[in-house]
């Protein structure tokens, strides 16, 4: 009777750990089917929005392992759920500057012409020691040296060295998705007339035929135009 006993609790065993194994396979591979949809993205760029998604997966993945009685579907739905926001979500941030600002915030100069800006440190919560140590991975010692310094949405910090004239190759956005970026103009101390006269001289009429439109320290603009590939 013993023996029965034990050979029926190794038998519930191991089907209790091909559960597992099989809950685990099927978890892995809707977790990557999901990232595959959500498109492609280096780690160190994801946004917010992103890393809420990513932790909530992991928690309904532990859920689903760790409770082999329960329905997969318990799991899986969410899942498609949280697929599904973050779709609409990206969807919004292409269509929709301002929520896409909103979502995935804005990047942040920090060093302009060897200068830092405290105030905007203070509002980004960004210390000297964080601004430092990222300046050192890129292998300046010296604030001086960067013309400009750009804080990224995802913590990235984008440096601009000095050349030997005391330019940069830093480019000014003014245009992008076919919208003004006022902010671009106020850095070069421009305004809305100026740009669309030079993107008449471009040969274009509106703005929105213009995807993306920067300017370097040197006044040299570039213009990329709105879907200049499609057929």
């Amino acid at each position: 009777m013993l023996r029965r006993v034990n050979s029926l609790g190794k038998v519930v065993g191991q089907l209790l750990l091909a559960t597992i194994i099989f809950r685990t396979i099927i978890t892995y591979i809707i977790i990557l089917l999901v990232f595959r949809l959500m498109g492609k993205r280096e780690i160190g760029e994801l946004s917010v929005m992103d890393l809420v998604v990513f932790v909530m997966l992991a928690e309904i993945a532990v859920f689903l392992i760790e409770n082999p009685d329960a329905p997969l579907w318990h799991a899986i739905a969410p899942m498609a759920a949280l697929l599904v926001i973050q779709i609409v979500s990206a969807y919004l941030s292409l269509k929709n500057q301002k929520f896409r600002n909103w979502f995935d915030g804005k990047p942040t100069i920090i060093i302009k012409h060897g200068k830092v800006d405290e105030y905007e440190m203070r509002k980004q919560r960004y210390n000297f020691n964080d601004l430092l140590m990222q300046l050192r991975e890129q292998g300046i010692q010296q604030v001086a040296d960067v013309d400009y310094a750009i804080l990224e949405p995802s913590g990235k910090l984008s440096v601009f060295e000095k050349n030997k004239d005391g330019t940069s190759d830093y480019a000014v956005v003014l245009i992008a998705d076919g919208k003004i970026q006022y902010s671009g103009l106020q850095t070069v101390r421009k305004n809305k007339n100026w740009l669309l006269n030079e993107l008449k001289k471009a040969g274009y009429e509106s703005v929105t035929e213009v995807s993306l439109c920067t300017m370097n320290e040197q006044g040299e603009i570039d213009f990329d135009e709105a879907d200049e590939y499609t057929s």
